[in-house]
């Protein structure tokens, strides 16, 4: 995949207005077949190369070290911040099932209604066209209002919002390290949250045979955090101690210690794919194995891509270059 730099303006200069026609994300992935047509899109390339980007950016580098926070990082975190107040505003309703609470509906109600109105405190004034359309991308990131669900098919939808503000030149290169440490870690403890409070279920989840019931970026991410640590190998995180001390550093180490918030149980028979990492020599490994996994298990499945919308900044015609 070309490096997605290219996209992402230079820092200095000032991003002309697009010469653009914006348009409403929808569906194009409707039976099986029509991944071919996903593979090829410009949008599965523009996707790929974000995420690999974002991946070279963050290796080796802790999430307390220091980097540039811009204005609209500042902008992204006060927008997750507004949506976290909603979840202590909504507060769980009492009902028969234990899972899937139906406040949730109502906490995406007001997403739904605010979303473009968001994403305009975030972009400036002469691209405010766009805002209805990257705004599809943050509504479905957050899960699904009548399945009351949650997968790696919404993880995804933030990070193709974030690859669309790439794309418009509200985010630029040397945001790299604060679209993941600061804005895609706070989007995470967002849904940590949301999944908790409304009991959400795993979207598409393989149960003990998936890498995580929610999220699978941070995973990637994280185990490039890790590359060439000159004591954390991969088989230390399992070991408790090690992520309680050292968690505030490395997404991945968050990632299992929310996981062990969760679930009861030997790590082995609830997280098996993830134990198996732990066999794995590198972080380099792991993290190659990652990529590849993901593209297999979310971006080539059929019941994760079919909800993925494209327009004019993530488009499915083919690939041009």
């Amino acid at each position: 995949f070309t490096s997605f730099l290219h996209l992402l303006g230079a820092s200095e200069e000032v991003a002309p207005p697009l010469q653009q026609s914006f348009m409403i994300p929808k569906k194009e992935i409707n039976m099986v077949s029509d991944m071919a047509k996903w593979k090829r899109s410009q949008a599965y390339a523009d996707y790929m190369g974000f995420i690999l980007t974002l991946n070279e950016g963050v290796r080796g580098k802790k999430l307390t070290c220091e980097y540039k926070v811009s204005e609209p990082i500042e902008k992204l975190v006060a927008l997750l911040n507004t949506l976290d107040r909603w979840i202590d505003e909504t507060p769980p309703v009492d009902q028969p099932s234990r899972f899937g609470n139906k406040a949730f509906r109502t906490w995406y109600a007001k997403l739904d209604q605010e979303a473009e109105k968001l994403v305009a405190t975030v972009i400036p004034k002469h691209l405010a066209d766009a805002a209805p359309e990257v705004a599809v991308y943050l509504k479905e990131s957050v899960g699904n209002s009548t399945r009351i669900d949650y997968g790696t098919g919404h993880e995804a939808a933030f990070a193709a919002f974030l690859c669309c503000l790439c794309k418009i030149g509200v985010l630029r290169v040397d945001d790299q390290m604060a679209i993941v440490f600061k804005v895609f870690n706070r989007y995470l403890e967002v849904m940590r949250k949301l999944q908790k409070t409304y009991r959400m279920e795993p979207a598409g989840s393989q149960g003990v045979w998936g890498l995580d019931d929610f999220q699978f970026l941070p995973f990637i991410w994280g185990s490039s955090q890790l590359i060439d640590h000159p004591n954390l190998e991969p088989r230390h995180f399992v070991d408790e101690k090690v992520v309680n001390e050292n968690h505030k550093d490395f997404m991945f180490l968050e990632c299992i210690l929310f996981i062990t918030e969760m679930k009861t149980g030997p790590f082995a028979e609830h997280s098996n794919q993830l134990w198996n990492i732990s066999a794995v020599p590198s972080w380099s490994k792991v993290n190659q194995g990652l990529i590849r996994m993901y593209k297999a298990e979310c971006l080539e499945k059929f019941p994760v891509i079919q909800h993925f919308k494209f327009g004019s900044l993530l488009p499915i015609q083919p690939v041009t270059s």
